[in-house]
């Protein structure tokens, strides 16, 4: 299995967390030119086209395309058969022509940026939808016959409350999807939260807080049919990101887009991030991966995964001893982080939460 990731950095306004590479554009104009830089280069990734298996259009946010902006983008990937199709929609920039112009296109999953049901919060965010925008999307994705529709929600949000996030999953409980990315909110270098908390006035949740609210997070999901299948994702029905996965179990996946990155064989590649730069030539550099470098990602993102990792593939693959390679792992076994289950390295439920200390040890 092969992936296309496109990234389209655009956004209507930017959220006080987010540290992708995006940005509000002048006019009608830029983005029109960005397309047409994007088609070229996905255009050169033609051979590549009979052995991709998902497309995930992601940003910024994709939705803000016009419904002409995305039929060109579209009609670049007819060729593509995809098992799985994927855009990334904020519930204010959906229309329902946008919706049909996605089914008739074959895109079959949405990931819906929705973040909070409680208002306050979305305003602290810098979200612009509603409540009413998100039960609106979700209706006409499924009446229109678009099957898998994701979630993304975010916890420990300055402010929040326990009872707000009970009030948050029990709307996801209403709206009855497919997929819940729940992430915690993680303070990033460039964002606005970011130059709040050097001036002091921004103050991340005591982390007591947030391990309570992530296991009312694992025992809501669950008790309403959801498999806990990736640190911060669950799905219904093994209705897994199968894109997602790829980046969990080192496969291929070519990026394309503003500062899109892609792994293709052993070697990387990273796309320039600024506007200009890109548009003259999108490739930044391409680095070859050593060994060393991809048995750390597969250990690093193949823990992620609930199930974990297989000691005897990866210990074949990489001609190595898992304990001899890294002694410390030891350590982390004897207070509780981290398991071997069935030949599996896994994390343990404590080490879920804690996972940076184990990752660690393969750095």
């Amino acid at each position: 299995m092969k992936g296309l990731y496109i990234h389209i950095p655009f956004c209507e306004s930017i959220c006080h967390y987010c540290d992708f590479v995006k940005r509000v554009p002048r006019n009608q104009e830029m983005i029109d030119t960005y397309i047409g830089a994007l088609i070229n280069e996905i255009s050169s990734y033609r051979d590549h086209f009979s052995t991709i298996e998902t497309i995930y259009i992601g940003g910024g946010t994709p939705s803000m395309l016009s419904v002409d902006q995305f039929k060109r983008l579209f009609d670049s990937l007819i060729d593509i058969k995809p098992l799985e199709y994927t855009v990334e929609v904020n519930p204010e920039s959906y229309t329902d022509e946008k919706g049909e112009l996605f089914k008739k296109y074959g895109i079959n999953r949405i990931s819906l940026g929705v973040q909070t049901f409680n208002p306050t919060l979305l305003n602290y965010l810098n979200r612009k939808h509603t409540n009413e925008h998100v039960i609106h999307v979700v209706n006409h994705l499924k009446s229109i016959g678009i099957p898998y529709i994701s979630v993304d929600l975010i916890y420990s949000i300055p402010g929040q409350t326990l009872n707000d996030l009970r009030i948050d999953l029990e709307y996801i409980k209403k709206l009855d999807i497919t997929h819940v990315s729940c992430y915690s909110l993680i303070l990033e270098e460039k964002t606005y939260f970011y130059h709040q908390y050097l001036r002091g006035k921004f103050e991340t949740m005591d982390e007591d807080t947030e391990a309570t609210m992530y296991q009312i997070v694992m025992d809501e999901l669950k008790n309403q049919g959801f498999e806990h299948y990736e640190i911060s994702n669950y799905a219904k029905n093994q209705h897994y990101s199968k894109h997602n996965l790829l980046y969990w179990t080192l496969g291929e996946y070519i990026g394309v887009g503003l500062g899109a990155h892609g792994l293709v064989g052993n070697k990387r590649t990273y796309n320039h991030k600024a506007l200009p730069k890109y548009l003259v030539s999108p490739l930044d550099r391409a680095e070859i991966q050593s060994p060393e470098s991809l048995l750390q990602d597969e250990l690093i993102f193949g823990l992620r995964k609930i199930e974990g990792v297989s000691i005897s593939e990866l210990e074949e693959k990489y001609s190595f001893k898992l304990l001899e390679k890294y002694p410390s792992l030891k350590e982390k076994m004897e207070i509780g982080l981290v398991k071997i289950d069935e030949g599996r390295l896994k994390l343990t439920d404590k080490g879920i939460f804690l996972g940076n200390q184990v990752f660690m040890v393969f750095i």
